[in-house]
């Protein structure tokens, strides 16, 4: 039996059913304290799934994307735009939050020794550049540790996939079956998000939150206000650039889940499965 829901249930259900998680999971993490630590596992569990599935997501979704791409110069477009959004936003966010620290200093009072550890190691400019855009070994590709690197191979698999012509579809239709499958994977996983991220966010406020009202409170009440701030204008400023009034609608529709991950276990990384889910949604071209 079908059950019709209201448009407003349909469209910002599971959004709200995450909100209310976060928040009772911050509520009981206020109430127990340190004892909503007990509460931690039931977090790792959905952390450690995300970070499971992120790497095959983010190979099978690039790959399969860009080998079937049937104009290849699209790519290069793609790229330009994305470096050139990431370095505009990143300035901007940056000049916000060095505005906000240089009215309000964070650190005013607070004594902090940086002396150096003599068993720190040593790396030259190129070698960290080789090691962020590289691996040395095939199996070092898929770990998450390694995020950049896959994006790179994921990209060089996919062109392949596309010069091989004919002869590559075989193997282009196992890339899309992959990406079909990953993101069924991640559809799996959110069921258990309200239950994950309420328990995580419990844990944290719980343990951690004495420390923020205490000896970070001062950095606290700058970081917390300006990202807010920055979070829902910002980001209302860039939807609407990108797609006017309707962008903007579809934008906040659909940025909850993503956001709500990224505040409850603070990882960019974890987001990376929801970030893909609502752009999809938002209408988003695949590529």
């Amino acid at each position: 039996m079908k059950i019709n829901l209201p448009p407003f249930i349909r469209a910002y259900g599971f959004s709200l059913l995450l909100l209310i998680s976060v928040i009772s999971g911050a509520i009981i993490g206020i109430c127990c304290g340190k004892e909503a630590a007990s509460l931690k596992p039931f977090g790792d569990i959905f952390l450690n799934l995300l970070f499971t599935a992120v790497v095959p997501l983010v190979f099978f979704s690039i790959s399969s994307v860009v080998a079937t791409m049937e104009n290849i110069r699209r790519l290069g477009k793609i790229l330009s735009a994305m470096m050139l959004v990431f370095i505009v936003t990143g300035i901007i966010a940056s000049a916000v939050m060095l505005t906000g620290v240089l009215l309000y200093p964070p650190a005013d009072g607070i004594n902090i020794d940086l002396a150096a550890k003599d068993n720190i190691e040593q790396l030259q400019a190129s070698e960290q550049i080789v090691k962020a855009f590289t691996v040395d070994d095939f199996y070092r590709i898929f770990s998450k540790n390694n995020m950049l690197a896959l994006i790179i191979f994921s990209l060089l698999v996919g062109l392949a996939t596309s010069a091989a012509g004919t002869k590559g579809k075989p193997f282009a239709g196992f890339l899309s079956a992959g990406n079909e499958v990953m993101t069924k994977l991640i559809s799996f996983i959110m069921l258990y998000a309200p239950i994950g991220l309420g328990a995580y966010f419990a844990y944290l406020v719980g343990v951690f939150g004495p420390e923020l009202l205490g000896s970070y409170a001062r950095a606290m009440t700058i970081y917390y206000p300006i990202a807010i701030l920055y979070f829902f204008i910002a980001f209302s400023f860039y939807a609407y650039l990108a797609g006017q009034s309707n962008g903007l609608r579809k934008f906040w529709a659909n940025i909850t889940p993503a956001a709500l991950t990224a505040l409850a276990t603070g990882s960019s990384m974890a987001t990376i499965p929801t970030n893909l889910a609502a752009a999809g949604k938002t209408g988003v071209p695949e590529d």
